[in-house]
């Protein structure tokens, strides 16, 4: 019988080279599965901040914007629009915005950071349609003062996003996050980062 010598430190040696390749072979086959676990470029870009720039926004004017995908109004209200919002108290739903539809800073009566600048997400909130601006008076019933109109249902809201009563639509439109970068800069998607 003949006697093999046994290398054992090159078996040590191929042993642990092929664990190495293993297991690097092994990661680089897992990582299309991991990365499948990530949002796409397009995704990320949906929920991304959205910078609004209003300085040529007209008074009563609407500005239309995408924001992860829901429109994202800004109208430039008037002095006269701005005038008339509290006159309507006694016939919205939620007057004093006490259900949780806006962020903190625009727990107000313009619910707004700067009173002429309404920002809302433009979905209604009883079914998810889109309600249609109209500003001008009596343009939906003889006593509209303006606001938006729900054609799908018949919801209406004020000039700053309130339901009225005896509607459809429970609460009042959604204020999105928000802050100002500038005078006429909005951007939309984020609150102010503390300083």
């Amino acid at each position: 019988m003949s006697e093999e010598i046994i290398d054992t430190g090159r078996r040590r040696f191929l042993t642990a080279a092929t664990a190495v390749i293993s297991t690097v072979g092994a990661a680089y086959a897992a990582s299309p599965f991991v990365a499948s676990w990530f949002p796409s470029a397009k995704a990320q870009a949906m929920g991304a901040p959205v910078s609004i720039d209003v300085s040529k926004l007209e008074p009563g004017a609407q500005l239309t914007v995408a924001w992860r995908g829901q429109p994202v109004w800004v109208i430039h209200r008037t002095k006269s629009m701005l005038e008339k919002l509290p006159q309507l108290d006694s016939l919205l739903r939620d007057p004093t915005s006490e259900q949780d539809q806006q962020p903190q800073y625009a727990h107000n009566e313009y619910r707004s950071i700067k009173p002429e600048f309404l920002v809302l997400i433009g979905i209604c909130t009883h079914l998810g349609c889109v309600p249609m601006y109209k500003p001008d008076l009596g343009s939906v019933e003889p006593s509209w003062q303006g606001g938006f109109f729900c054609p799908c249902h018949g919801s209406r809201f004020d000039l700053a996003g309130r339901v009225f009563k005896g509607v459809p639509a429970p609460l009042n439109l959604v204020v999105p996050p928000y802050h100002y970068a500038s005078d006429t800069v909005i951007i939309v998607g984020e609150d102010k980062k503390a300083a």
